[in-house]
Protein backbone atom coordinates (compact mmCIF):
# COMPACT_ATOMS: atom_id res chain seq x y z
CA UNK A 1 0.00 0.00 0.00
CA UNK A 2 1.29 3.53 -0.86
CA UNK A 3 0.92 6.52 1.13
CA UNK A 4 -1.30 8.09 -0.78
CA UNK A 5 -3.71 4.65 -0.81
CA UNK A 6 -3.47 5.37 2.93
CA UNK A 7 -4.25 9.11 2.79
CA UNK A 8 -7.55 7.95 0.61
CA UNK A 9 -8.17 5.66 3.11
CA UNK A 10 -8.25 7.73 6.18
CA UNK A 11 -9.97 10.55 4.10
CA UNK A 12 -12.68 8.19 3.37
CA UNK A 13 -12.69 6.89 7.19
CA UNK A 14 -12.75 10.52 8.44
CA UNK A 15 -15.77 11.51 5.99
CA UNK A 16 -17.79 8.96 7.05
CA UNK A 17 -17.49 8.21 10.46
CA UNK A 18 -17.20 11.67 11.30
CA UNK A 19 -20.27 13.05 9.34
CA UNK A 20 -22.13 10.38 9.96
CA UNK A 21 -21.97 10.84 13.46
CA UNK A 22 -22.24 14.74 13.49
CA UNK A 23 -25.41 14.57 11.81
CA UNK A 24 -27.01 11.54 12.87
CA UNK A 25 -26.30 11.58 16.36
CA UNK A 26 -24.78 14.99 16.91
CA UNK A 27 -27.20 17.16 15.33
CA UNK A 28 -30.05 15.74 17.50
CA UNK A 29 -28.84 16.57 20.25
CA UNK A 30 -27.56 19.80 19.34
CA UNK A 31 -31.25 20.73 18.60
CA UNK A 32 -32.29 19.56 22.36
CA UNK A 33 -29.73 21.96 23.14
CA UNK A 34 -30.49 24.99 21.19
CA UNK A 35 -33.96 24.58 22.02
CA UNK A 36 -33.49 23.98 25.72
CA UNK A 37 -34.57 20.73 26.25
CA UNK A 38 -31.98 19.39 29.00
CA UNK A 39 -33.69 15.71 28.66
CA UNK A 40 -31.15 13.41 28.81
CA UNK A 41 -29.47 10.33 30.71
CA UNK A 42 -26.44 10.96 33.31
CA UNK A 43 -24.01 8.02 32.83
CA UNK A 44 -21.36 9.75 34.39
CA UNK A 45 -22.64 11.74 37.46
CA UNK A 46 -22.22 15.22 36.38
CA UNK A 47 -26.30 15.95 35.43
CA UNK A 48 -28.61 15.19 32.56
CA UNK A 49 -27.45 19.47 31.13
CA UNK A 50 -24.06 18.94 30.94
CA UNK A 51 -24.41 15.27 30.21
CA UNK A 52 -26.04 16.36 26.90
CA UNK A 53 -23.71 19.47 26.54
CA UNK A 54 -20.93 16.74 26.07
CA UNK A 55 -22.43 14.42 23.99
CA UNK A 56 -23.90 17.04 21.86
CA UNK A 57 -20.35 18.69 21.42
CA UNK A 58 -18.43 15.68 21.01
CA UNK A 59 -20.88 14.15 18.19
CA UNK A 60 -21.55 17.14 16.64
CA UNK A 61 -18.51 19.16 16.71
CA UNK A 62 -16.10 16.96 16.90
CA UNK A 63 -17.66 14.64 14.21
CA UNK A 64 -17.21 18.08 12.00
CA UNK A 65 -13.44 18.72 12.61
CA UNK A 66 -12.49 14.71 12.07
CA UNK A 67 -14.78 14.93 8.87
CA UNK A 68 -12.72 18.16 8.14
CA UNK A 69 -9.54 16.58 9.15
CA UNK A 70 -8.95 20.29 11.69
CA UNK A 71 -7.78 19.75 15.22
CA UNK A 72 -8.23 15.74 14.41
CA UNK A 73 -6.70 14.08 16.68
CA UNK A 74 -7.40 16.02 19.76
CA UNK A 75 -11.11 16.03 18.08
CA UNK A 76 -10.81 12.06 18.89
CA UNK A 77 -10.67 12.11 22.34
CA UNK A 78 -13.72 13.56 23.14
CA UNK A 79 -15.98 11.33 20.17
CA UNK A 80 -14.29 8.14 21.84
CA UNK A 81 -14.68 9.37 25.42
CA UNK A 82 -18.65 9.67 24.65
CA UNK A 83 -18.33 6.28 22.40
CA UNK A 84 -17.21 4.00 25.30
CA UNK A 85 -19.54 5.48 27.74
CA UNK A 86 -22.09 4.90 25.19
CA UNK A 87 -21.37 1.39 24.64
CA UNK A 88 -20.08 0.73 28.92
CA UNK A 89 -21.92 2.82 31.02
CA UNK A 90 -25.03 3.03 28.60
CA UNK A 91 -25.93 -0.12 26.92
CA UNK A 92 -23.88 -2.37 28.51
CA UNK A 93 -25.00 -1.45 32.33
CA UNK A 94 -28.62 -1.78 30.63
CA UNK A 95 -27.97 -5.09 29.77
CA UNK A 96 -28.64 -4.02 25.86
CA UNK A 97 -28.02 -7.03 23.49
CA UNK A 98 -24.37 -6.74 21.89
CA UNK A 99 -25.84 -4.94 18.49
CA UNK A 100 -26.67 -2.05 20.81
CA UNK A 101 -23.01 -2.44 22.46
CA UNK A 102 -21.31 -2.95 18.77
CA UNK A 103 -22.29 0.14 17.32
CA UNK A 104 -20.79 3.03 19.43
CA UNK A 105 -17.61 0.57 20.25
CA UNK A 106 -17.00 0.81 15.92
CA UNK A 107 -17.19 4.62 16.10
CA UNK A 108 -14.58 4.54 19.20
CA UNK A 109 -12.53 2.19 16.80
CA UNK A 110 -12.52 4.32 14.31
CA UNK A 111 -12.18 6.95 16.32
CA UNK A 112 -9.03 5.63 17.83
CA UNK A 113 -7.38 4.19 14.57
CA UNK A 114 -7.82 8.19 13.69
CA UNK A 115 -5.93 9.30 16.33
CA UNK A 116 -3.41 6.85 16.35
CA UNK A 117 -2.35 7.44 12.41
CA UNK A 118 -3.89 10.82 11.95
CA UNK A 119 -5.74 12.72 9.85
CA UNK A 120 -3.42 12.40 6.78
CA UNK A 121 -2.47 14.41 4.01
CA UNK A 122 -6.05 15.43 2.78
CA UNK A 123 -7.08 17.05 5.74
CA UNK A 124 -7.04 20.27 6.93
CA UNK A 125 -4.48 19.99 9.53
CA UNK A 126 -2.29 19.06 7.05
CA UNK A 127 -3.04 21.79 4.94
CA UNK A 128 -3.21 24.06 7.47
CA UNK A 129 0.01 23.40 9.75
CA UNK A 130 1.90 20.38 8.25
CA UNK A 131 2.39 22.49 4.44
CA UNK A 132 3.54 25.32 6.97
CA UNK A 133 6.34 23.80 9.06
CA UNK A 134 8.01 21.83 5.59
Amino acid sequence: MTKGNIDIALFILRVWFGLEMAFAHGWPKMLKVINGNFEFGDPIGVGPTLSLILAAGAEFIGGILIALGLFTRLATIPYIITMLVAALLVHYAAGDPWGRIANPMNYAVVATAILIAGPGRLSLDHKLFVDKVG
